[in-house]
């Protein structure tokens, strides 16, 4: 529709660059004064005045932007040519007796219409007050205490201070914008004053940091700001004093008033070594969000010696081999920080700078820190390493100042993974730290660093939710996981009992079968160095080697130089040697090879094979209706058995891999030669899937073949056909699949032995675990609607507290020493303050009206339907 009107629009533009009605430009608008000349870019309409008239009209608005016509177009011009002079100290328009015009008569002032030279002149009364204070009562905000010629409006300042949060754009993009606002040709001399605009940003924050949290109220004034103080309190945790319900310590369900805290690090926030703290110090001591620095440097240059624990996580390895940072010529490589694991806010003195890397000893001090600000008795713990940093914690903290100590003995604090990094760990870790499997924790995922705004599910959703898991598991002997939940050293219902099979275990079980032979006179090897177990393990072991062979000749490349080559027929001409002297071997255990060899090689004419290309001729390739010995058979299946498991385990291994390389790649590496040396680690890691991948397909080919010559069966469920879309990570979606709709491949719900074993109850292990899956699901539902109705309470809760500490600050006794105008000025904000808060209270309460009914009809119907199963019981 719009397209019928362009011509329109760009018309009405091109006639806004002319006087745009002739007739009445030829007088001015307000004195009909013949031959006006001038125009105002930000007063409403396109009216020309004559000077005396427009100067009149800015007296108000002196940073108004004028254009001037010239007879042919119109050309920009200031306020200060036309003789505009702005005086400070008097009311608008009022004349001083003894104005003093700032230094050189050479004011600049920084707006959102763009860099302004003006005419400013100072008064210079007995009574008058200071410059610096004379240019904050017109919201203009001074770049020295000391003869200022430099300021900038309050309105640019609240303009950048919410840019820079919302679209993140930087100081120098925006003052180049204002820049290009006053000119954007370049033909015009704009004096720089970005230095200047920078330095009055950080100002501007810190007081607005101290204002919002009420230091100006406060009798003993900013000095007595203590550590913390000006964070902005997460409204939905709980805090003693502030939110919580009279004896919430005696309370039964002691998991509600936990906290949950997420720590993280982020890589991408790095800052160069260009200054110091003596040429930039630091406004604060530690008030806010980060740690005071001193204290915190001094600690970390204590413990500087001190070694970093090796991970014993197969997650944190893959990690390792993709760590590619550096801290040449940085200051700080990134910052960690410790924030609400729920609703995503940081704790005070949460936050600090990291010298080199994720450092245990950073962490250690932002965890003890940020806790040093509350006496709660559950916390919940989440950090992607969690598994090993928490091992050597305690013992840690004693190197720790006794003010940053923690009763941990008397206090119940559980440690996890967030979900999202889970998969990347070993398979026990997958189990001891989730969040799905502890209880207390409802649906938190730990992952609140990573987000902007931690996104959980609405409360609506969580109630068919926690109905449609609570069917799932009624029939359940639930006692193993209770006395688990209670004692985590007790067995892990979540983890599989049954026993691990491994080429290694399946080689040692054969080496003692031969060993029992040879004690009772019964071995039958027919070559003193070789039984039938090593024959087969060995020409296993060769073919693998000849797919490595495969693989070494496909990714060689057209244009692979001499050493490449030389390489490359070396180990071809090793592997032969090894294979000719096996098949000796194995002709004296598999009569009839000679005759398949014969019949293969006339064949195949006189070309020599590559030794990758030899056929092995293992029982498991030998036709069914070939002679072969079924001893020989047997032991291929136990060998390969072991194999397809191990195969699988090395998927399972390197897709973690995979998952958690391309996870730090993503977040922390900037640049080329980093990016370049994290992919060559991926490609390394996919060339093992591959393998993995390609043993697997081997060893299930060969089960398919001898399963039914050896009498195996049952072996299915728990070795399936692999096909390439079940190569996945477990957070790998497929096309068309959500994160709600996700299945997981079935590599990772593998057996670790035979699928017809049964445990003492006489039930499926894979049942038992998918029930215990099932029972922790549902609790958690039915717990995170608790903890949701519960941070509902909270929230109201702490906004009326703090409503009723803004009427505090604003009670007139409490600001006797301040003068009339300043009095009104603090009651008018804490008034403002408390309005605001008892605003939102009300807004959240209408907001959650619909949702808590829908809680009262959940509960009601779940009641009705217990009872009705009492009374049939």
């Amino acid at each position: 529709m719009w397209l019928k009107h362009r011509e329109l629009f760009l018309q009405e533009m091109i006639r806004l660059e002319g006087r745009c009605n002739r007739l009445a430009a030829q007088s001015c608008s307000e004195c009909n004064c013949p031959s006006p000349e001038y125009r105002c870019r930000d007063c409403l309409g396109s009216e020309i005045y004559c000077s005396p008239c427009i100067l009149l009209a800015h007296v108000r608005h002196p940073l108004h932007r004028l254009e001037k016509w010239n007879s042919q177009y119109f050309e920009q011009i200031s306020l200060k040519t036309l003789g505009l002079r702005i005086q400070l100290g008097h009311t608008t328009g009022q004349i001083c007796l003894n104005p003093r015009r700032a230094f050189n008569d050479d004011f600049v002032v920084v707006d959102t219409h763009g860099i302004h030279e003006v005419s400013l002149d100072f008064c210079n009364c007995a009574t008058a007050q200071s410059h610096i204070q004379q240019l904050l009562q017109i919201s203009w905000f001074p770049s020295t205490t000391s003869d200022p010629k430099t300021a900038v409006t309050f309105r640019v300042l609240e303009h950048y201070h919410l840019l820079s949060f919302e679209s993140k754009v930087s100081a120098f993009e925006f003052y180049n914008a204002l820049s290009r606002m006053s000119d954007n040709t370049g033909l015009l001399p704009i004096k720089d004053q970005y230095d200047s605009f920078t330095r009055m940003i950080c100002e501007w924050r810190h007081l607005k940091m101290l204002k919002r949290s009420g230091r100006g109220h406060d009798p003993s004034g900013v000095d007595g700001t203590v550590e913390g103080e000006c964070t902005v309190l997460c409204p939905a945790c709980p805090h003693p004093g502030k939110n919580l319900p009279a004896g919430w310590k005696d309370a039964p369900r002691q998991w509600l008033y936990g906290l949950f805290l997420a720590i993280d690090a982020n890589f991408r926030l790095k800052r160069k070594a260009v200054s110091s703290d003596s040429v930039d110090p630091s406004l604060s001591c530690g008030w806010g969000y980060f740690v005071e620095d001193k204290a915190y440097k001094d600690f970390l240059h204590s413990g500087a010696d001190s070694v970093q624990e090796k991970s014993t996580c197969s997650s944190h390895n893959a990690v390792n081999m993709a760590d590619t940072k550096s801290n040449r010529g940085l200051a700080t490589t990134g910052l960690g920080t410790v924030d609400c694991a729920r609703h995503n806010m940081k704790l005070p003195n949460a936050v600090g700078d990291l010298q080199k890397g994720e450092r245990y000893i950073n962490m250690d001090y932002l965890f003890f820190s940020a806790l040093r600000h509350t006496v709660l008795d559950t916390l919940n713990v989440s950090y992607d390493i969690a598994c090993q940093w928490h091992k050597k914690l305690w013992h840690h903290m004693s190197a720790f100042p006794i003010s940053m100590h923690l009763s941990h003995a008397v206090k119940t604090i559980s440690f996890f993974v967030p979900k999202f990094h889970l998969p990347a760990h070993i398979e026990q870790c997958q189990t001891s730290f989730s969040f799905n499997f502890k209880n207390g924790v409802g649906r938190t995922d730990g992952e609140a660093p990573e987000r902007g705004w931690a996104n959980i599910n609405p409360i609506k959703n969580a109630f068919p939710e926690r109905e449609n898991h609570r069917e799932a598991f009624e029939d359940l002997d639930d006692e193993q996981v209770e006395a688990w939940e209670y004692d985590p050293t007790q067995p892990n219902p979540f983890e599989r009992k049954a026993e691990t099979v491994t080429m290694a275990s399946v080689r040692l079980e054969l080496a003692r079968e031969d060993e029992i032979n040879l004690q009772t006179g019964t071995c039958l090897a027919l070559h003193e160095d070789c039984t039938p177990s090593i024959l087969i393990s060995t020409g296993l072991e060769l073919e693998e080697q000849q797919r490595q062979m495969k693989a070494n000749r496909a990714g060689l490349g057209v244009h692979a130089t001499d050493n490449q080559e030389g390489k490359m027929v070396q180990q071809s001409n090793t592997l032969r040697r090894r294979i000719d002297t096996w098949m000796k071997m194995q002709e004296l255990y598999m009569l009839s090879l000679a005759a398949l060899r014969v019949s293969e090689s006339s064949v195949s004419g006189s070309v020599t094979a590559a030794p990758e290309a030899i056929k092995l001729w293992l029982p498991s390739q030998i036709s069914r209706n070939a002679p072969c010995n079924s001893h020989l058979q047997a032991i291929e299946w136990k060998l390969r058995y072991a194999q397809g498991h191990d195969a699988l385990r090395s998927l399972h291994s390197n897709l973690r891999a995979q998952t958690a390389i391309l996870k730090y790649k993503d977040r922390n590496l900037r640049g080329q030669g980093a990016n370049t040396r994290a992919r060559n680690t991926l490609k390394a890691v996919e060339a093992r899937i591959e393998a993995a991948a390609s043993t697997y397909e081997y060893a299930h080919k060969a089960l398919v073949v001898l399963s039914p010559r050896v009498n195996q069966t049952g072996w299915h469920s728990s070795l399936r056909p692999l096909d390439r879309a079940d190569v996945r990570s477990m957070t790998d979606l497929l096309w068309g699949e959500t994160e709600g709709t996700r299945k997981l491949s079935w590599i990772w719900n593998m057996r670790g032995a035979a699928a017809n074993e049964i445990d003492k109850d006489n039930a499926s292990e894979d049942m038992r675990i998918e029930w215990c899956k099932a029972r922790a699901w549902a609790m958690r539902w039915a717990e995170e609607v608790e903890l949701l109705k519960e941070e509902m309470r909270r929230i109201l809760q702490f906004l009326e507290w703090d409503a009723q500490r803004w009427d505090e600050r604003g009670l007139e006794n409490t600001l006797e020493d301040a003068g009339e105008d300043e009095r009104e000025g603090h009651m008018a904000y804490a008034n403002r303050q408390a309005s605001l808060r008892r605003m939102l209270a009300e807004s959240f309460k209408t907001s959650w009206t619909d949702t808590l009914a829908l809680v009262d009809t959940f509960d009601h119907n779940l009641l009705v339907a217990q009872q009705d199963m009492d009374m049939d019981t």
